[in-house]
C-alpha cells in the first residue's frame, strides 16, 4: 500500500511515518517545505504523481491563541489546505484522513462529547478545524475524519515537553486546573487510526486514550513519573487569561471506537509512562 503524509515532519505526522515504514508499507512523507498544502495546484499536482492508496492529512495550523489574531491564515490552512489535499484524493481515488479536535465543542456539559454530537467552536482556531471538517465532507473522497485532543508524543512542542523542560530548568510554573480532557500518546493515535483504516472504517470517530485529566493532573502525572520537583500552581481560567477561549470539558466519547477495535483504548497514564520510559525529554 502507498499512504502520502502531510504534516510529515510534525507531532503527528512523524509518528505515522515511522508507524507504515514499519509495515513496510511506501510512504510518501510531505513535509511543509515539499508540500505547501494552501498550493492547490502543488496538491494536485503531486497527488497524480503519486497516487497514494490513502491520504493522511496531518498539516494543519494549531496555534490555537495565536489564531485569534491570525484567522485568515488558520482557515487558509485548515480549511482551504483541507479542501485541496481532500478534493485531491477523490480525484484519484484515494480514502482520505483528516484529524479534528476536541476544541470542536463549547464544553459545555459533563457527559463526553459524541461522534454524533453538534460541534460548537469556542475559539477561531476550533472554527477553522470544523471547517475543515465540512471541507472534507464535500469533497467526494472516501473520507475518515478522526477527533482527538490534548496529544504528546516526539517530533514536536507539547505540552508534557514544555512542563519537564520547565521543571529542568527550575523555572516555576502555572497550568490551569478547569478544564478537562483526554490526554493522549500521538503513538496511540497513529495505532489505532491505522487499525481503523485496515477495517474499513470511514465517518467521524474520536480516537484518544481513556481516562481524564485536568491539565494540571497531567503535569503533576509526568513530574510524578519523572521525579523531578517544580513549583507548579493550579490556576483557574480565567486568571491564565489566554487570548483563546477553550471548552471546560471536552472529553471525547471513544466507546464506539472501542468496540469498533474490540478492546478498550489504553490509560492516559500508561499511555505517558510507556512514552517517557521511552524517549528523553
Amino acid at each position: 500500500m502507498k499512504v502520502l503524509i502531510t504534516g510529515a515532519a510534525g507531532l503527528l505526522g512523524s509518528e505515522f511515518v515511522r508507524a507504515y515504514h514499519a509495515r513496510g508499507d511506501v510512504v510518501v512523507a510531505c513535509d511543509r517545505a515539499r508540500l505547501d498544502v494552501t498550493d492547490a495546484e502543488r496538491v494536485g499536482d503531486l497527488m497524480r504523481e503519486e497516487t497514494p492508496d490513502v491520504v493522511l492529512h496531518c498539516a494543519a495550523y494549531t496555534a490555537v491563541d495565536r489564531a485569534e489574531r491570525d484567522g485568515e491564515r488558520a482557515f487558509s490552512v485548515n480549511e482551504d489546505g483541507t479542501r485541496n489535499v481532500a478534493d485531491a484524493a477523490a480525484s484519484i481515488g484515494a480514502r482520505f484522513v483528516y484529524f479534528s479536535t476536541d476544541y470542536v465543542f463549547d464544553g459545555q456539559t459533563d457527559e463526553p462529547y459524541t461522534p454524533d454530537s453538534l460541534p460548537n467552536p469556542l475559539s477561531v482556531y476550533g472554527r477553522s478545524k470544523v471547517a475543515g471538517e465540512g471541507a472534507t465532507q464535500a469533497s467526494g473522497a472516501d473520507w475518515l475524519i478522526v477527533r482527538t485532543g490534548w496529544l504528546f508524543g516526539r517530533g514536536g512542542s507539547n505540552f508534557v515537553s514544555t512542563v519537564l523542560r520547565r521543571a529542568r530548568e527550575g523555572l516555576p510554573t502555572r497550568v490551569v486546573d478547569d478544564q478537562r480532557g483526554r490526554p493522549t500518546w500521538a503513538t496511540n493515535l497513529a495505532e489505532h487510526t491505522i487499525e481503523l483504516l485496515d477495517l474499513g472504517t470511514l465517518g467521524i470517530v474520536h480516537v484518544a486514550n481513556s481516562g481524564t485529566a485536568t491539565w494540571f493532573e497531567l503535569a503533576e502525572a509526568a513530574l510524578r513519573i519523572q521525579k523531578l520537583k517544580l513549583d507548579v500552581t493550579p490556576v483557574s481560567t480565567q486568571v491564565w487569561g489566554a487570548a483563546a477561549e477553550r471548552p471546560r470539558y471536552s472529553v471525547l466519547d471513544i466507546a464506539a471506537s472501542e468496540a469498533r477495535l474490540g478492546r478498550v483504548m489504553a490509560p492516559w497514564y500508561d499511555a505517558l509512562s510507556t512514552f517517557l520510559s521511552k524517549v528523553d525529554l
